[in-house]
């Protein structure tokens, strides 16, 4: 859940170390997006992976959610097209697999402006961009992470590969399904040269909407990524289910759950109820929770003691400050009600 509270050079704050470990009665934390370079920031106050700065934040923050007990992976990103040139060096223009320009707008440090037409990554680039999960990857080790989730899914770089609306390439990197999981499968290779893939997950969302995305058949092309990540061995998959602007589902879930053999896990707006039902029958084998873990840091004991749930504050998401950030309280004790 990515809050934009980084300083400007994208170290994590003392604040940020903070809502983490108020959060670290969680059974795994997945971080918030982690640039895993200059080139694949997409949104003003993110933190990353690619600065020596960068990783001593991060190892306060892991050091405060280790403190208490809890574990913690950092999700590695590349927002590839959805950047645009002000967060570039010197302008450039934002990387994807095909030049085609999203609907919508960017996040930049004046505001929203319209996303621009792309560059098509260069068929000798790619390893250079593999390179950068690599590092980042070796970096999260460094920071004191417990392992690392690949962003594969929300519209970013490698989603932008994985989904025939995003990726028009005719080389090895498009066309068939096999080719468009190609850069995913090069950038897995590379972080478990750091990592064993018991501490490696995947984060994929087969028909999120989000970031002007779409696929011709998600149904059969996320089975067929979801049947080769089987191979892999990897900690997990974590799989948004529907899209998460409508959360309207048209794939079914459980066929495609079927397909993987490993941990898995399952988000898009479950509650308790529908959550201890998925895990009941075999659907999933852990439940992911956003939002609600945003105002309340003590989500596991609320659901664990029937406790009232606090409404989160759209409102201040993302705007920096520690306001609706580290300010929510736990919910009181029965002795602190009766006093």
């Amino acid at each position: 859940m990515t809050r934009n509270r980084a300083g400007a050079d994208g170290v994590a704050t003392p604040s940020m170390a903070t809502y983490y470990r108020q959060r670290a009665t969680a059974g795994l934390i997945v971080s918030e997006s982690v640039p895993v370079s200059p080139q694949a920031v997409g949104y003003p106050h993110t933190p990353g992976l690619f600065t020596d700065a960068q990783t001593e934040g991060w190892r306060r923050v892991t050091d405060a959610v280790h403190g208490e007990g809890g574990r913690i992976v950092a999700q590695l990103q590349h927002c590839g097209r959805i950047s645009h040139p002000s967060m570039q060096a010197d302008g450039a223009l934002p990387i994807a697999p095909s030049a085609i320009r999203p609907n919508g707008q960017a996040v930049t440090y004046s505001g929203k402006q319209d996303f621009v037409t792309p560059r098509a990554l260069e068929f000798t680039e790619v390893p250079s961009v593999v390179a950068q999960y690599r590092d980042a990857a070796a970096r999260a080790e460094r920071a004191g992470f417990d392992g690392i989730e690949v962003h594969a899914g929300n519209g970013y770089l490698i989603d932008q590969f994985l989904r025939d609306g995003s990726n028009t390439r005719t080389d090895g990197y498009g066309g068939t399904i096999s080719n468009r999981m190609r850069l995913l499968d090069e950038v897995l290779d590379a972080v478990c040269t750091v990592w064993t893939a018991s501490r490696v997950g995947v984060r994929l969302t087969p028909e999120n909407s989000f970031n002007a995305m779409s696929d011709s058949q998600p149904q059969r092309h996320f089975e067929y990524l979801l049947d080769r990540l089987s191979t892999r061995r990897l900690a997990y998959v974590h799989v948004l289910e529907g899209d998460m602007m409508t959360k309207a589902a048209g794939v079914d879930y459980r066929s495609l759950r079927s397909t993987f053999t490993g941990t898995y896990i399952a988000n898009n707006g479950y509650d308790l109820t529908r959550a201890q039902a998925a895990v009941r029958t075999g659907h999933a084998d852990l439940v992911a929770f956003g939002v609600p873990f945003v105002a309340n840091p003590d989500l596991v004991r609320r659901f664990r003691e029937n406790l009232p749930l606090a409404i989160a504050d759209p409102e201040t998401f993302y705007v920096g400050g520690d306001t609706g950030y580290v300010d929510y309280p736990d919910c009181p004790g029965e002795e602190e009600i009766s006093a």
